[in-house]
């Protein structure tokens, strides 16, 4: 701990959430365009990448956040970080489906390590009141920089279309570096070295994990609902380009090739989420259960709307309007439930339950996203959006079951007094 830079551990999990969404923005501005037209895939291809990827985070989520809680959070989100540049080097060098499928299983790994435990590190180092901040302060630092590297990635990709894929694993490997050198661990416990050496101490964590889930029924809830939203958005997140490029067709304005076009549209979309996230952020109680409920509620809601409107349109504009749509509430989406779920978690098993909740999610994509990615071969990438929507229906249920099991709990803890 002497020997490395003194920086708080707020100040390096912004730099890490910062130049984290840099460097994916760098690999998934051109990601797609690449593994369209330089890789070939077709649309069950382009799914099955995004199967694979979620296949090796649903395997290796729980044994990892259980690594994060018995051995060390700081040591997990290192060993994730090196993985997954190592995952990006890998895909950027050869465009062939069998090397990008073992790349995505490379990189998935590596994000297992990180998942959990920062989450679980950051809210050990700060407290559980500011962590639910902070997830909000992450994500708007996180959209600057990934504003920042769109502009980066188009103009890597007018030089080789895959040069932003290596420059991005290469720049996570230097990451891993720098939290080598500044990251703290000051508030984690290990276990003692006794317990450490024996998987004893990994299947303790893990069932204390699980105990802690049975005991939460509104914690199943959540997980269910991290399911259904992965279900869904796995084959949204795969073809929502290639609908732009094939169904509705980008305009030919200027030339610009698409890379370019995918460019400017998610550099918009960027700009208008900080102003959103920044909303959320003021407006949401990240430290109440309803509050964040109801708002996420109302998020879901909207998406159901959003992706209809964007399977449904004809035009390039209105398109392009539901896309952003879609985009800004997943934005707001993603920090509000990460705050949901590490509401009142005990530390010793926190990295282990909120791994669970991103193998629930990885779950529900390895089900939903090869059903809809055929969809979109057999019938059309339209269908395929529009059951994008439908796959979405079942959260509004499950988020006013977990509204109800808190008012439930509410009335009979007033009832008591």
């Amino acid at each position: 701990m002497r020997g490395r830079a003194r920086l708080s551990a707020e100040a390096v999990y912004l730099i890490f959430a910062a130049a984290s969404s840099f460097f994916y923005t760098l690999v998934f501005t051109v990601g797609a365009v690449y593994r369209i037209e330089q890789a070939g895939l077709n649309p069950l291809e382009l799914v099955l990448v995004g199967t694979m990827l979620e296949g090796s985070i649903f395997l290796c989520e729980i044994p990892t956040g259980v690594v994060a809680d018995v051995y060390s959070r700081r040591r997990s989100v290192i060993i994730g970080v090196f993985l997954v540049g190592a995952g990006f080097l890998l895909e950027g060098a050869l465009p062939v489906f069998g090397t990008i499928l073992a790349a995505q299983a490379l990189w998935g790994l590596g994000y297992t390590f990180t998942s959990g435990a920062a989450s679980a590190w950051i809210s050990d180092e700060i407290g559980e009141e500011r962590a639910g901040r902070a997830f909000l302060r992450a994500t708007q630092a996180g959209q600057v920089s990934a504003l920042l590297a769109t502009f980066a990635s188009v103009a890597l990709a007018s030089v080789r279309l895959n040069l932003p894929i290596l420059v991005g694993g290469a720049c996570f490997v230097l990451l891993g570096v720098f939290l080598v050198a500044c990251m703290p661990e000051r508030h984690f416990t290990p276990r003692p070295p006794a317990e450490r050496s024996s998987w004893q101490a990994m299947r303790r964590t893990l069932r204390e994990g699980g105990r802690v889930v049975r005991a939460r029924p509104v914690l199943r809830t959540m997980l269910a609902i991290g399911a259904v939203y992965g279900m869904a958005f796995e084959a949204f997140d795969r073809l929502w380009p290639l609908h732009l490029l094939d169904t509705v067709t980008v305009p030919a304005l200027a030339d610009l090739p698409p890379v370019v076009w995918f460019g400017i549209i998610n550099a918009v979309a960027m700009l208008l989420s900080v102003a959103v996230t920044e909303g959320a952020r003021r407006r949401v109680d990240t430290a109440s259960h309803l509050a964040t409920a109801r708002a996420l509620l109302l998020t879901n809601l909207l998406l159901i709307g959003g992706v209809i409107a964007f399977g449904l349109a004809t035009g390039f504009a209105v398109a392009l309007a539901a896309y952003w749509l879609t985009y800004l509430l997943r934005t707001t989406h993603d920090p509000l439930y990460a705050a949901w779920v590490n509401q009142r978690l005990e530390p010793r098993v926190r990295a282990t339950v909120h791994s669970m909740a991103s193998q629930a999610d990885a779950l529900g994509e390895i089900v939903g996203g090869p059903i809809l990615g055929a969809v979109a071969t057999l019938v059309s990438i339209r269908a395929a959006m529009l059951g994008v929507a439908i796959a979405l229906v079942p959260s509004v249920a499950l988020f006013l079951r977990a509204l109800r099991h808190r008012e439930e709990g509410a009335a009979t803890a007033a009832a008591g007094e």
